[in-house]
């Protein structure tokens, strides 16, 4: 057991690689953008397309992605029949994806309030189609335990959408200034943020081209009869997926519609946007533990004769992944006076709602965790089930307290709804596939953690170093009470 917790957390640490390093990469765009629009309308149009963005990239997946893990690592199943088949599958949904935008265009901006700049949406839907379809060779590689390679390729793709940023963003408007031949044939001042969408479909059709070798290293076999078995298992999954997005997107989804002021829905989305990228630290965490669970779980399951051995893995990861989840939330929080600078002085009024969604996305990763019950017995629809619900909860609190409270109502919507299906997830799951979770021991961190919490947030320091320096002194605490806790474990031999 101790080596399969080795694994998982060398192999986190290694997925890490691309999810953190991604991520501040990507942070360090959200303030190049902010500061660049000087605009919460404008960047509220930014977060909009990309709320829809990954709302298309869930339902062009359809599932399939942890399908994939689930078929290829069945001793019944041909790796090469499973890779193809579902690869063949998303390329033609994503193409198909790509000619009905094309031909209804102008009802779909319609339709998302986006008549302004209609070609926004266009790039967008081709980008989001090449990414769906480059996810079944990233999978690929993660099946074959090549975190390294996997790693290489997401952080080529995000320098090149960090230098394409920076290039439309910052350098070409300059050039304009001093030198405009050199740019002014290909670039457009007036077309402002589309370069920001510009800048992704360019780094994204790089990486396909890069990928191709591993597109092309299993042998193609489809198999339409194993494919109607992988969407029966992955389609239900869909459903799971779009519960993630709404937990990712609720504000960008909603906020066009919950105010008769488009431009004031807009500056919300914004506001709101730009201060979720304080909390990218804890979503990069569970992001980075996600790409190496999916292959330990399904792995793990081909060993039957080790069942219990298997649930006392998941309830250990789920007890580890909590308490490192905690840590981040406090490192975080009490860091928030230098980290509320990396939004643009316009957007910090929304900086309120950083611990609310921090604790949302802890819980998403808790419930993230519970879904190995219904993924290992083939039971996936009850992740259909409670992600109706958290999207039923998450879009109608949104309906009733946006226009009321603003932003900050999103952020306790996703909470509220997250904690539901997480209760709801664990007390079924303990019926279908009973894990025996030390609850004792999660309690009482997020007791400790909520402890430390007030006494670093709340404690009258008026000295903004002395308040620094004992925050540091309470992480050190926390850090230490982990060190003593989860590193032991992962040590400790068979």
């Amino acid at each position: 057991m101790a080596d399969n917790l080795k694994s998982l957390a060398k192999d986190t640490a290694i997925y890490g690689v691309s999810s953190i390093l991604g991520r501040i990469l990507g942070w360090l765009l959200a303030p190049l953008q902010m500061y660049v629009l000087a605009d919460t309308i404008e960047y509220g149009k930014v977060n909009q397309l990309y709320g829809y963005t990954a709302l298309f990239m869930v339902l062009l997946l359809y599932g399939m992605e942890t399908g994939f893990f689930r078929f290829i690592n069945s001793k019944q199943e041909k790796a090469g029949s499973v890779y193809a088949s579902s690869m063949i599958s998303i390329g033609f949904t994503s193409l198909l994806f790509v000619l009905l935008c094309f031909v209804f265009i102008s009802p779909i901006s319609g339709w998302l309030k986006y008549t302004d700049n209609p070609e926004h949406i266009l790039i967008m839907v081709v980008t989001v189609a090449l990414d769906a379809f480059v996810c079944i060779p990233f999978a690929y590689l993660r099946y074959k335990k090549r975190p390294v390679r996997f790693a290489s390729l997401k952080l080529v793709s995000i320098f090149l959408n960090i230098f394409f940023n920076v290039f439309f963003l910052v350098l070409c408007p300059w050039l304009m200034n001093v030198a405009p031949s050199v740019v002014d044939w290909f670039y457009v001042p007036s077309f402002g943020i589309g370069y920001i969408f510009v800048a992704n479909f360019l780094s994204s059709f790089i990486t396909l081209l890069f990928i191709i070798p591993h597109i092309l290293e299993a042998p193609f076999v489809f198999d339409g009869k194993l494919l109607r078995r992988m969407l029966a298992y992955s389609f239900p999954l869909l459903i799971l997926g779009i519960a993630g997005v709404v937990n990712q997107t609720v504000s960008q989804l909603t906020f066009p519609y919950l105010f008769k002021d488009v431009g004031e829905a807009r500056s919300q989305m914004g506001i709101y946007g730009g201060c979720l990228k304080i909390t990218v630290i804890i979503t990069m965490f569970t992001q980075a533990f996600r790409y190496a669970y999916e292959p330990f779980i399904f792995a793990r399951n081909k060993e039957k004769d080790e069942l219990e051995a298997n649930k006392r893995s998941y309830a250990d990861v789920m007890k580890y992944f909590i308490l490192f989840a905690l840590l981040v939330f406090l490192g975080v929080m009490y860091y928030i006076d230098i980290l509320k600078y990396i939004v643009h002085p316009d957007f910090r009024v929304g900086v309120k709602i950083v611990p609310v969604a921090m604790l949302g996305e802890i819980l998403f990763g808790i419930y993230f965790n519970l879904s190995v019950w219904y993924k290992l017995t083939d039971n996936t629809r009850f992740g259909a089930y409670f992600s109706v619900l958290g999207c039923i909860i998450q879009v109608a609190l949104n309906i009733i307290f946006v226009p009321v409270i603003g932003y900050m109502a999103s952020a306790w919507a996703t909470l509220i709804g997250n904690a539901v299906i997480v209760v709801l997830s664990f007390v079924i799951g303990q019926k279908h596939y009973p894990i025996r979770y030390d609850m004792r021991s999660i309690s009482f961190y997020f007791v400790l953690t909520a402890v430390l919490y007030a006494l670093g947030m709340y404690l009258p320091v008026e000295n903004e170093y002395l308040r620094l320096g004992f925050r540091t002194l309470l992480l050190l605490v926390m850090l230490a009470f982990v060190a003593k806790k989860a590193l032991p474990a992962i040590r400790r031999k068979k």
